[in-house]
C-alpha cells in the first residue's frame, strides 16, 4: 500500500480513505504498526479532544510507530487534531503532552464575549489560507492557489516554535492562525482536504506525486 490511514480510534477515516480511492491512491486503515510502516505515507488523521487522542494512540503502542515512520525520512501527513498532535503541548482541557516531534503548541481561540458571538468557537465552515514565507512549490500545496477555500472545523490552533515552517496562514475573526505547515517530510492541515471539494482533493493528488517522487 502506499498510504497507511493510522486508526487510533478517532477521526473521520473513511472520508480519508475516500478521498484516496478518488485520486487514486492505494491506502489502507490501519492501527498496526507492521502493516503502517510497509507504506511510503501515512495519514494521521484526527476529529475530537486532544487527551484523548493521545491515549488512544499511546494505549495502541502507536506513537513509537509514528517515530519510527517520521526516522525513516517517510512523509507523514497529520489533518486537524492529527496536526495539533504531532506538537509538544495542548492546553485543551488541561495541559497535555503531544507527540512532540514539531515544537511549539496547541490553543484554543480566545475572543473577547462582544467577538465571540460573531465567530463563534468552533470554527465550522469555509475560510480561505494565504500562503507565508515558504512557496508552496514542491510542497502538498503544490497545486493550490493563494486564497484557496477550505473547510475547518476546530477550536484550537497551533503556534510552530519555528515560523520558518508555516506554509499558510488564515484568518478567523482578527486572529491570523497557523492552517498549514511542512517540517522536512512532515505535512500538516488545520483543515479537512477531503471535506474542502476539488481544491481538498487537489492536495491529495500532490501527495500522490511526492509518493511517486520517491519511489522512482
Amino acid at each position: 500500500m502506499e498510504v497507511a490511514i493510522i486508526d487510533y480510534k478517532m477521526g473521520n477515516l473513511h472520508s480519508i480513505k475516500a478521498a484516496c480511492d478518488k485520486v487514486g491512491l492505494a491506502s489502507t486503515i490501519s492501527s498496526d504498526p507492521d502493516e503502517i510502516n510497509d507504506c511510503i505515507a501515512a495519514i494521521l488523521p484526527g476529529v475530537g479532544s486532544f487527551p484523548q487522542a493521545m491515549k488512544n494512540i499511546n494505549d495502541l503502542k502507536l506513537d513509537n510507530c509514528i517515530y519510527r515512520f517520521v526516522e525513516k525520512g517517510k512523509i507523514l501527513f497529520g489533518i486537524c487534531l492529527g496536526m495539533q498532535l504531532l506538537f509538544d503541548i495542548s492546553n485543551e482541557f488541561g495541559s497535555n503532552n503531544g507527540l512532540g516531534i514539531i515544537k511549539g503548541r496547541a490553543e484554543k481561540f480566545n475572543f473577547s464575549s462582544k467577538n465571540s458571538k460573531i465567530y463563534p468557537i468552533p470554527q465550522i465552515g469555509w475560510n480561505r489560507i494565504y500562503e507565508k514565507k515558504i512557496f508552496w512549490k514542491d510542497t502538498i500545496l503544490n497545486n493550490n492557489k493563494n486564497g484557496d477555500f477550505m473547510y475547518f472545523l476546530h477550536s484550537n490552533y497551533v503556534l510552530p516554535l519555528d515560523k520558518n515552517i508555516i506554509l499558510s496562514k488564515t484568518i478567523y475573526g482578527r486572529h491570523e492562525f497557523c492552517s498549514s505547515i511542512k517540517q522536512n517530510n512532515i505535512f500538516a492541515t488545520q483543515f479537512h482536504p477531503e471535506k474542502s471539494g476539488m481544491t481538498g482533493l487537489n492536495i491529495y493528488r500532490n501527495l500522490k506525486v511526492l509518493i511517486k517522487n520517491i519511489t522512482q
